[in-house]
């Protein structure tokens, strides 16, 4: 007992007579993480070298989640604006508008992250880190994940991220950072999918890397001043990127001067020594020794839990995990997260602004400038009203999940493709809807949804959903389902705002 409160004195008391603790937020930021980090045991360091930060209780640092997603809106945690998708972003041609969209965006992040906590929860999806945007260049429209991107033209997608970043990380308000923003994927990855994990770009011309693949990223960090850099899946001339000495040292820190952090994508490490994956180290020490020594500082997996073992066993010194930990301490208490937030000036955005109408007539104004009239011969368009016939068809005419997108947040309301030319047709004009086949099924179905109504006479399906799956207690929320069943779960999107990913129950009433 004598020797744990003489270890407690220095930490909690010393600050009252003057000297300098990791608590005193009138120091800087790289200042304070050097304090705190000479009070931090190995374990202790590498477990805040993951994307689900651990606690340290005994130093007051709370549980921290890297893993946030902003790719048009705040994602995955509820309620949010929803813009429209990058790719259709950068068809409107306008960084100025993509600059007001992500300044609405960090908006509505702050508001959450201090509601979250306030309610003393740090799961994933609640905290201020958010891994956007993503310049890797399109080149295959057969690679599925391109609608995350900003075209084809390395200068276009510079000028969109840049704009992406700024908006996202806002201004300094003096001492404390509005959010960390994060160049994805970190080199040469441009689908496809199939084979990430195992694939070598090995034959790529240094023209083409510079003049393609790479001057999005070195705008991001140059400009933009991103804050975080993820590395890549895939391998670049033999190394797996989040091992690459090429990229992350030579061209990352040395030619470009980025001095933020390194993170890998989910699982990257682990692509490094398991069958699956690229098989260039042996086992789980190896490969997490190779990544922090070529400078990726965070992991999003769980492999980094070997670096204790990869220390004792020489593989790599503690001091190089030192230069990693210091960095992630730095960005949190750049960003407040290890103060009390009524210090932070950002926490006094109210929650009012999430799904605001400002923010959705944002949304509709990009959603505007995002449409590219390619060709209007005989000058079809516009159409002539009064007396039209319309005719609507298809899997996605009447879906609003598939509004959405990806990596996407929950709007309080969806307009679908079907109740949108309904709304633009007049009283004189025909509208023929049919649905026809679903995305992938054989068979052709007829849906009778539309002849579903609640029992106060609204369509549809009124829903109750439980955050367990007994349906025991009250529901912890009650939503409308006005559109037909395409429920899913994949892409981490919850059935309705407040309800559970997993472990959840609902029960669904019309009248037929």
């Amino acid at each position: 007992m004598k020797q744990k409160l003489l270890y407690l004195l220095p930490l909690f008391l010393l600050s009252g007579c003057g000297q300098a603790t990791y608590k005193n937020a009138s120091l800087p930021a790289e200042e304070r993480a050097g304090l705190l980090l000479k009070e931090l045991t190995l374990e202790e360091k590498v477990s805040l070298m993951m994307d689900s930060s651990k606690p340290v209780e005994r130093l007051g640092i709370k549980p921290y989640n890297w893993w946030n997603e902003a790719l048009h809106g705040v994602a995955r945690a509820g309620l949010a604006t929803v813009f429209p998708q990058p790719i259709g972003m950068a068809a409107s041609f306008s960084p100025e508008t993509v600059y007001e969209v992500f300044t609405a965006v960090s908006d509505e992040a702050r508001a959450k992250n201090a509601y979250y906590t306030s309610q003393e929860s740090h799961e994933r999806y609640q905290g201020l880190t958010m891994w956007t945007p993503t310049v890797n260049i399109y080149r295959d429209p057969r690679w599925g994940r391109g609608i995350e991107t900003y075209g084809e033209d390395p200068y276009l997608t510079s000028r969109m991220g840049v704009m992406v970043v700024k908006g996202l990380q806002g201004t300094n308000d003096g001492k404390y950072d509005k959010l960390h923003a994060c160049a994805k994927h970190f080199a040469v990855h441009s689908g496809p999918e199939w084979n990430r994990h195992e694939f070598n770009a090995e034959n790529i011309k240094p023209r083409d890397l510079y003049e393609t693949y790479l001057p999005p990223f070195e705008a991001l960090v140059k400009e933009g001043k991103v804050k975080e850099v993820m590395c890549a899946y895939n391998r670049f001339e033999g190394n797996p990127c989040c091992g690459s000495d090429r990229l992350l040292m030579q061209i990352l820190r040395d030619e470009w001067g980025f001095d933020g952090i390194v993170l890998s994508d989910c699982g990257a490490i682990a692509d490094f020594y398991r069958d699956y994956g690229h098989k260039t180290h042996s086992d789980a020490e190896s490969a997490s020794a190779a990544a922090v020594l070529s400078g990726t500082d965070l992991e999003c997996g769980s492999s980094y839990e070997a670096l204790v073992e990869a220390v004792k066993q020489g593989k790599i010194d503690e001091e190089a995990v030192d230069v990693a930990v210091k960095r992630l301490l730095t960005a949190r208490f750049v960003l407040g997260e290890m103060d009390e937030p009524e210090k932070v000036s950002w926490t006094g955005i109210p929650f009012s602004v999430v799904a605001s109408a400002g923010h959705d007539s944002l949304a509709l104004d990009m959603a505007r400038k995002s449409m590219t009239l390619l060709m209007n011969k005989d000058n079809t368009l516009p159409l002539k009203r009064g007396g039209l016939t319309v005719a609507v068809m298809g899997p996605n005419a009447n879906d609003s999940v598939m509004q959405w997108g990806n990596y996407n947040g929950m709007p309080p309301h969806t307009v679908t493709i079907l109740d949108g030319i309904r709304k633009a047709l007049g009283s004189d004009d025909r509208l023929i809807y049919e649905q026809g086949c679903g995305w992938v099924e054989r068979a052709q179905i007829q849906s009778v949804f539309n002849r579903c109504k609640t029992a106060d006479g609204k369509p549809g399906f009124t829903a109750r959903y439980w955050n367990n799956v007994t349906r025991d207690g009250e529901p912890v929320t009650t939503a409308q389902v006005t559109t037909p069943f395409h429920f899913c779960t994949s892409g981490a999107t919850v059935f309705a705002p407040g309800v559970n990913l997993t472990d959840f129950s609902a029960t669904y009433n019309s009248v037929f």
